[in-house]
């Protein structure tokens, strides 16, 4: 026999598998691969009505962000809140925060959807709500912010070529304007307080502006109240079950 020849019993594609090693051998399914890796597969729940949305990282608009950053996609959030609103069979929306802030048009352009929803909705502010993330945070008929979690507020800001030229200035404005008004028409804070707040010195090292940890958000009026998932579910199936159909019977 040939040195490199291989005998016929160590082939193993040629040994045939008694039944029960075939049997004990765990099958290529997604259950098992999520066993081999530790994890545990989601739990199986019943259809719900409530749609949860996450709006993570910082808020892409018109540019792309580099890959290595967490974004949201303004682009893929609207089409989700029209299918929402057109869903029959959701009946609220729940917000996940845990925004840095983001693209100025593009954060309002998702509180302008959101606000303009015929659904209840609530948000819950996890981690952070900085920035452009407050508008979107307001934007829900509820708001909740967790004991931990902050809200930045501070001046728009413009990346890139800026031309020194009045023009230049008076369009920061009209920017700053819009999102002030939409803060205080959708939140109990008023405008002179949240000027007061979002041109404050002192308080951060490299820029000007105010950080809001958890109660102090709700008692300046941004936010309705501190609380986490169980009370944001709550208050949203509250409000769910108060709406009713067009048919005057309330929602199940």
């Amino acid at each position: 026999m040939n040195k490199w020849t291989i005998p016929n019993k160590l082939r193993l594609e040629e040994q045939p598998q008694s039944p029960e090693k075939s049997a004990s051998q765990p099958t290529d399914t997604p259950a098992s691969n999520l066993q081999e890796l530790g994890q545990l597969a989601p739990p199986e729940a019943p259809d719900s009505n409530i749609h949860c949305m996450t709006i993570v990282g910082q808020i892409e608009g018109h540019l792309v962000l580099p890959p290595q950053n967490k974004t949201t996609k303004y682009e893929h959030i609207i089409p989700q809140l029209v299918a929402v609103e057109q869903n029959p069979k959701i009946s609220g929306l729940l917000i996940i925060l845990n925004t840095v802030g983001g693209d100025v048009e593009a954060g309002l352009a998702i509180a302008e959807m959101i606000v303009s929803m015929s659904k209840p909705t609530v948000s819950l502010i996890l981690g952070g709500g900085h920035s452009i993330g407050v508008p979107i945070a307001v934007s829900a008929d509820f708001s909740f912010i967790a004991t931990t979690a902050t809200m930045t507020i501070h001046p728009i800001r413009l990346n890139g070529l800026v031309i020194g030229v009045p023009q230049t200035y008076e369009y920061l404005d009209k920017m700053q304007d819009r999102v002030v008004r939409f803060i205080t028409k959708h939140s109990r804070v008023s405008e002179t307080k949240f000027r007061e707040l979002m041109f404050r010195t002192g308080e951060l090292a490299r820029d000007i502006g105010t950080v809001l940890v958890g109660r102090e958000a709700v008692e300046v009026g941004l936010v309705d109240a501190e609380g986490g998932i169980e009370h944001a579910l709550a208050k949203l199936n509250e409000l769910v079950a108060d709406k009713k159909l067009p048919q005057g019977r309330p929602l199940q």
